[in-house]
């Protein structure tokens, strides 16, 4: 069987360079014929025919050499060139004594290009060596696994914290580190445990991805936050102290003043002789039951604060919760503007709470001042949020609008906005308190809730 005829055997080209000589040649083969015929028909010598024949078949040869090799050598120029940009190695350059045609055209977009490709390692560089010097002095643990969990990278924080050199540490498998557990749950949250090479041990947790040669990475950060948390405790415990001796000093002093009063006033030898005796007994024991009755208040709005119970979800209509706690406020008018319909999956007993407290609180501002009091809703970007405005005399200062038991009314609690926070972040919201910011005299508070996958809301007249 011949072997030629065989379809499936590829067909062997010729390369660009011969196809380039022959075509010259092709194109100069019918003018060396013409030559010799008229050479060797003609009235000539058969030395000079020689000769002559001879020189032009030179040239017609060299000169298809000279086209090749013209053509070959800026095409292998260039070739080099980008294979040394593909290898890395942007120094390169071709020569610049190229004329202005679209060969040197070609040339210098090329030593463009490896000059852009040079200036953007240097920068790459340069921001390398700036995030290696920042990972290498932070504090925090960096670490980052592949898509086998294989520790790929890890800071000089990191390797501490493993109780490992930055080489010994790397490529290891994360349950060698006992980092899987790290790896897996929640992507932000405290994680409370011991390290070989930490101190802590309680640990702000965060995990991010990003894809690196197309695989997929995770990247894990680590914080101390043990002592940040003990000195909120701390604080807490200092803040909650003081204002429970406040109050306890507040209600026990004139207790313990009026008991030693009335003591002295029983044990007088002249007890009858001293008139109106019955009735400044009487009133110190109306005194001590009220203080006794305050500090009872107190205590119960501290239980209150500590056991605020967990959200109990249902669909709920906003605008319903709004007249139904607008309407509660008998002292003053409230104006309700209405927006749109929206329906939430919240704890409607709890909402409506915040809803009372912050209409009786403006409602208590308005009445100072003989104002109004204006409740409204909007929608945006799937927040839901309701702003309640007083023509009060506005906010002096915001420091103390959340502290426990702060309060600049005879007889407030000041759990009410503390309770109302809780609320609306157990409920993924905020509350925050301003004053108007349309110039008008006046507070504004604005409760911020979030329109979850499972709420529903749609314009005002078609729920």
């Amino acid at each position: 069987m011949d072997m030629n005829s065989n379809p499936d055997r590829p067909r062997r080209r010729l390369g660009f360079e011969r196809r380039i000589q022959l075509l010259a040649l092709m194109g100069g083969f019918p003018a060396v014929i013409s030559c010799s015929l008229l050479l060797w028909l003609g009235n000539f010598a058969p030395p000079v025919q020689w000769t002559v024949s001879i020189l032009v078949i030179a040239i017609w040869v060299g000169c298809g050499i000279a086209i090749r090799g013209h053509v070959s050598f800026p095409l292998r120029t260039i070739s080099n060139l980008v294979g040394a940009i593909r290898e890395g190695d942007y120094s390169l350059r071709s020569r610049e004594s190229y004329p202005v045609d679209a060969l040197g055209e070609v040339m210098r977009e090329v030593n463009a290009l490896g000059e852009t490709l040079l200036a953007k390692r240097r920068d790459e560089s340069a921001a390398a060596a700036l995030l290696h010097g920042v990972m290498a002095e932070i504090e925090v643990a960096v670490f980052a696994f592949d898509d086998s969990n294989r520790l790929r990278l890890a800071n000089r924080a990191g390797s501490t914290l493993l109780g490992l050199s930055e080489t010994e540490c790397l490529n290891r498998s994360a349950r060698d580190l006992d980092l899987a557990e790290c790896l897996s749950g929640d992507h932000s949250r405290t994680l409370a445990r011991t390290f070989p090479g930490g101190s802590g041990t309680r640990w702000s947790l965060r995990r991010s991805g990003f894809r690196e040669g197309g695989k997929p990475h995770q990247l894990l950060i680590l914080a101390d936050v043990s002592r940040p948390l003990r000195d909120e405790e701390r604080m807490a415990w200092q803040r909650l102290i003081r204002v429970l001796g406040h109050e306890l000093n507040n209600s026990l002093a004139p207790i313990q003043s009026i008991a030693n009063s009335l003591g002295d006033l029983v044990s007088s030898q002249n007890l009858e002789k001293r008139p109106g005796w019955g009735k400044e007994i009487e009133s110190g024991l109306e005194i001590i039951a009220g203080r006794a009755e305050a500090l009872g208040r107190f205590m119960e709005a501290y239980g209150r604060l500590a056991r605020l119970p967990l959200p109990n979800p249902r669909n709920q209509s906003l605008s319903t919760l709004v007249f139904r706690a607008a309407a509660l406020e008998t002292r003053c008018p409230i104006e309700v503007c209405p927006g749109t319909e929206i329906h939430l999956r919240v704890d409607g007993d709890q909402i409506e709470q915040i809803l009372i407290n912050l209409i009786r609180n403006a409602a208590d501002a308005a009445l100072q001042t003989h104002g109004a009091v204006q409740v409204r809703w909007t929608l945006e970007e799937r927040v839901a949020e309701i702003s309640v405005e007083d023509g009060g005399l506005g906010l002096s200062s915001r420091q103390n609008l959340f502290v426990p038991f702060f309060t600049t009314k005879p007889d407030g609690s000041g759990i009410g906005l503390v309770i109302s926070r809780q609320i609306a972040e157990a409920h993924g919201g905020t509350l925050d308190l301003e004053n108007r910011p349309d110039g008008q005299p006046g507070c504004r508070a604005v409760l911020r809730l979030p329109i979850s996958g499972e709420n529903v809301f749609c314009p005002r007249g078609t729920a």
